[in-house]
């Protein structure tokens, strides 16, 4: 899985049906005609196409993002692994407008736990344990994923060449220390407007928010693009992700015990 430098029309064709639908604001038909439901190897070359077109225009990348660590989304799509995507400094809702945001198309928002690295990633040892110590703090976490498939339509091959079904994402502002708390052990409550829509937990995340950074530090390392010290790491979802909709107050609350201690908001205000 190393090797990702493919270049064949289908899959600059492939990059071109979503970028058209990232400028346009319009889904397009998923991309899987073009390179497979499942062929790993050409839907990361897909999203290194993107990837490398937004860096060019000028896009600052900041972080990484973990999909499908939920066994029940993985079987849904019959896949056995997660996949990852980039985030982009503009997808961060804290440091930049609606208007200056990439844009949303059909937008869900799932709540999870998110590391910021303090040490690289990239040693022969890379377990739960090695990936801990490179943890400098979590926060609670938004991530506001989205497709520029149509309707959702995707398999593995559609989301991963589409970023992961990357969208923008929220961070709070409390650090935490894995000193304080077991990532395995949160719990997790996201509400619309004070109305619960998502529970979940820590050990959601493929047993662990730890073992998903792990797994990110192997692939990443893998396609020589190794975890860096200061990057933001979405770890995945640790509950059902919900449709958004404009102008609904987001609130994910991470509890320990029966004391919440971490949490984060987000409102959707279109442009």
């Amino acid at each position: 899985m190393t090797e990702i430098v493919i270049d064949t029309p289908e899959v600059r064709a492939a990059a071109g049906r979503l970028a058209e639908a990232a400028e346009s604001g319009n889904p397009v038909r998923p991309v899987r005609d073009l390179i497979g439901a499942d062929d790993v190897r050409r839907a990361y070359a897909v999203q290194r196409i993107g990837v490398r077109t937004r860096l060019e225009a000028g896009a600052q990348l900041v972080g990484r993002k973990i999909g499908l660590t939920s066994p029940a989304v993985q079987k849904q799509l019959g896949v056995d692994q997660p996949d990852f995507g980039v985030l982009f400094s503009d997808m961060n809702v804290a440091e930049t407008t609606t208007a200056q945001r990439p844009p949303l198309l059909q937008p869900k928002v799932e709540a999870e736990l998110a590391f910021i690295l303090g040490a690289d990633l990239d040693g022969d040892q890379l377990d739960a344990i090695t990936a801990r110590g490179a943890v400098d703090y979590a926060v609670a976490a938004l991530e506001i994923v989205d497709s520029r498939i149509a309707d959702w339509d995707i398999t593995f091959g559609d989301t991963v060449a589409d970023n992961a079904s990357s969208g923008w994402f929220a961070l709070g502002t409390q650090r935490l220390s894995l000193d304080e708390f077991e990532p395995r052990d949160v719990a997790m409550a996201m509400t619309f407007d004070d109305e619960v829509v998502a529970v979940g937990t820590g050990s959601a995340c493929l047993g662990d928010p730890l073992n998903a950074l792990a797994w990110l530090a192997r692939t990443a390392r893998e396609f020589g693009a190794p975890l860096q010290a200061g990057e933001i790491i979405l770890t995945g979802a640790l509950g059902p992700m919900a449709p958004l909709r404009p102008g609904v107050r987001v609130r994910s609350e991470l509890i320990c015990g029966k004391e919440i201690f971490a949490a984060v908001d987000f409102t959707w205000e279109e442009s």
